[in-house]
C-alpha cells in the first residue's frame, strides 16, 4: 500500500517540504492575486487547490525569462526543486527553486541577491518538450489523464495528440 497521499500536508500552497522526494515540473493553469507578502498565486494543474508562491527571486527569474505578463504564463512549465540553503532571516528553513523553465532557448542567468551586499548567478535551463502521447500511455488513473489533457490544451497541443489522451482516458474508465 503507497502512503503517498497521507505525506501530503493539509496547506493551500507547495511547501518546500513537499519536494523532500526530490523536483516536480508543474503546469501554470493561472495567476491569480495573493497576499501582500506573496502576492501572486500560480495555480497548477497537477495540484488543484495548492498554489505555488513564487519568493521574489523566482519571480524575478521568471519575469526575465518570460516577460511580466502573468496571463503569457498559462499553459507553460516549471521544474520546482527544494533548496535546503535557503534562509528566511537567520535560519536555514529550505525553499523552493526553478531548475527549469518551458519556452526558453536556452539557459537564463541572473544575479540575484541572497542576502544584504551578496549575490549569485542564478540559471535555469530550457525544459525539454513534453511528449503528451507517452505520459498518457503510462498514466495509470484517469485523473491523472484528465491532468494530462488540460494542459495539453493550454499549452496548445495539436488534434491528434488530443485525441490519444481522451482515447487514454477512455481506455481507463473503461477499466
Amino acid at each position: 500500500m503507497d502512503i503517498t497521499n497521507s505525506l501530503a500536508p493539509r496547506s493551500d500552497q507547495l511547501n518546500a517540504d513537499d519536494l523532500i522526494s526530490g523536483p516536480i515540473t508543474v503546469t501554470i493553469a493561472e495567476v491569480t492575486p495573493g497576499k501582500a507578502e506573496q502576492p501572486y498565486d500560480f495555480q497548477l494543474v497537477e495540484y488543484p487547490g495548492r498554489a505555488y508562491r513564487p519568493s521574489l527571486g523566482m519571480r524575478r527569474v521568471i519575469a526575465n525569462a518570460w516577460g511580466r505578463e502573468a496571463s503569457n504564463y498559462v499553459g507553460r512549465r516549471l521544474t520546482l526543486y527544494r533548496d535546503p540553503e535557503v534562509t528566511f532571516g537567520k535560519d536555514k528553513t529550505g525553499g523552493i527553486r526553478i531548475s527549469h523553465m518551458s519556452d526558453i532557448d536556452g539557459p537564463v542567468p541572473l544575479p540575484l541577491t541572497v542576502s544584504r551586499g551578496r549575490r549569485i548567478t542564478f540559471t535555469v535551463q530550457p525544459l525539454a518538450a513534453r511528449d503528451w502521447v507517452s505520459e498518457a500511455t503510462k498514466a495509470s488513473s484517469a485523473d491523472a489523464v484528465v491532468a494530462l489533457g488540460k494542459s495539453a490544451r493550454a499549452a496548445g497541443a495539436d488534434e491528434t495528440t488530443i485525441a490519444a489522451i481522451t482515447a487514454r482516458y477512455n481506455e481507463l474508465k473503461k477499466g
